[in-house]
């Protein structure tokens, strides 16, 4: 008797192993691998420019891991998946479910038209620790704070068990000539403004185990105090490869956990865990409330007095804005797609407190220039800075972008990688320029206007005009 087929549609989990769909799949009959690049039913949400640079390479590497055999196609999944299906008389359809409001009414419309074609659709778990259902409260609600939620997920179902497949023999399907082939995505921009940003990674799941070994090896030990400093090699930097599921985060929990008891390091593996623990609650907070993309979480910052200025915007995203750590950052970003966790969020307090603009300005480039970016984490995180979000940050908590790089760079390594043309500043000049003397600025070959600019605002000022602003609505 001939096996049955099967497809496995491959979407944001880019990897052969740890992967709960493409195992079912493979237990179920032979398997058609299939990745479709959905323009049609994402709006707004398509893949950014750094994204489509990732996926491209991404997805090169793992036909490669399946020689050849990853069918691609582009257009309406349903569409395609009816088509395959009719050609080649798929039995059953596979897939790891997503978590983006658009993703989850497309997945469910699909689901209805394949199953009422007598196709079987089976969806599960290859993207989160927890599904966002299965912990809340006792009263049914869902968690608006991350400490309860998280103490709640790990004492009520720590982490699911990690089950290895090392025996998983897939038979894979030819597609044939429905097939376009990955160049036909256009993922690939015409000018070749990647190139130095390509020389920081290596897309793919050897690229995660690779990042996810050096990280074991070299960054655990330090990581609670470390990651708060972004010259340091103490952080995983595996966002980019969590987000195309090139390792799950299922995997890499266990992997940290037991390398932490092996290596007495179960405290700041449990640190890391949690920080871990972090992106689940920003899936979580967008799968109980869906549009938080689009606005405020707290009701009253829909009063909020944004301010109007396009100039503002521009420098703040050309790293143009005076002040060395911001501009650092802003530039760490556009170069490589990644910023370091803690200048982020000392990126966006500048944007949305001392500019005052508006969040979604901050979220909207990051999406377009993170490698990383995410619909969840990406808003979730904007919010929780500017103040409107679930979880937030007190209103009053600017961070002043002079005294953390004092804190977090006092040598300014960091600030010289990226902002060179301060490198002769000593300090504590280095981390605000425009306090230092002239003469000081002279004999570094500093020259404020012409070669570095003037600081754009003015901190004390600009934080008593937002803790105003923010007095104004919590009052009205």
């Amino acid at each position: 008797m001939s096996k049955t087929t099967t497809i496995c549609w491959f979407r944001q989990d880019l990897r052969l192993t740890h992967n709960p769909a493409l195992e079912a799949a493979s237990d179920a009959g032979k398997v058609l691998p299939l990745y479709i690049h959905d323009e049609v039913n994402c709006g707004e949400w398509g893949h950014g420019a750094a994204s489509r640079w990732w996926l491209h390479q991404s997805l090169t590497q793992l036909d490669a891991d399946m020689n050849g055999r990853l069918c691609i196609q582009r257009s309406d999944p349903l569409d395609i998946l009816v088509a395959l299906s009719e050609k080649l008389d798929i039995q059953r359809v596979y897939w790891n479910r997503c978590y983006e409001p658009w993703q989850i009414k497309r997945d469910k419309q699909i689901k209805q038209a394949l199953e009422s074609r007598g196709i079987a659709v089976t969806s599960c778990n290859g993207n989160l620790l927890w599904e966002p259902w299965e912990n809340l409260k006792d009263d049914g609600s869902p968690y608006k704070v991350f400490t309860p939620f998280f103490k709640s997920a790990m004492a009520r179902l720590d982490l699911p068990a990690l089950t290895s497949r090392p025996d998983l023999k897939i038979e894979y399907v030819d597609a044939g000539d429905m097939n376009t082939g990955i160049d036909q995505l256009g993922l690939m921009p015409k000018i070749k403004w990647y190139e130095e940003m390509a020389q920081c990674w290596s897309p793919g799941t050897a690229g995660a185990q690779d990042l996810l070994q050096e990280f074991l090896q070299s960054g655990l030990q330090s990581y609670p105090e470390g990651r708060d400093f972004p010259d340091q090699q103490s952080v995983s930097r595996l966002s980019p490869h969590l987000h195309f599921g090139e390792i799950s985060p299922l995997e890499l929990a266990h992997r940290v956990r037991r390398h932490g008891e092996q290596n007495n390091l179960q405290d700041q593996a449990f640190h890391y865990i949690r920080e871990l623990a972090w992106r689940e609650f920003s899936h979580y907070v967008l799968y109980h409330f869906p549009d938080i993309c689009e606005r405020n979480m707290k009701s009253q910052f829909d009063d909020f007095p944004w301010l109007t200025d396009a100039n503002g915007l521009e420098r703040w995203q050309q790293g143009q804005t005076g002040y060395p750590l911001v501009d650092a950052g802003m530039r760490e970003l556009w170069q490589t797609g990644y910023m370091h966790n803690r200048v982020r969020m000392i990126v966006a307090s500048f944007l949305t407190k001392n500019l005052m603009l508006h969040w979604k300005h901050g979220a909207r480039w990051f999406w377009d220039c993170l490698l990383d970016a995410d619909l969840a984490n990406n808003s979730a995180s904007w919010q929780w800075v500017a103040g409107s979000g679930t979880d937030a940050a007190p209103y009053f908590r600017i961070f002043n972008p002079v005294t953390q790089s004092l804190k977090f760079d006092s040598a300014g390594a960091y600030i010289k990688r990226y902002v060179p043309e301060l490198e002769n500043l000593p300090e504590p000049h280095l981390h605000d320029p425009s306090s230092a003397p002239q003469e000081v600025l002279h004999e570094a070959g500093v020259k404020l206007g012409e070669t570095y600019p003037r600081a754009m605002v003015n901190l004390k000022e600009t934080r008593e005009r937002a803790l105003n602003a923010y007095k104004s609505i919590r009052e009205g």
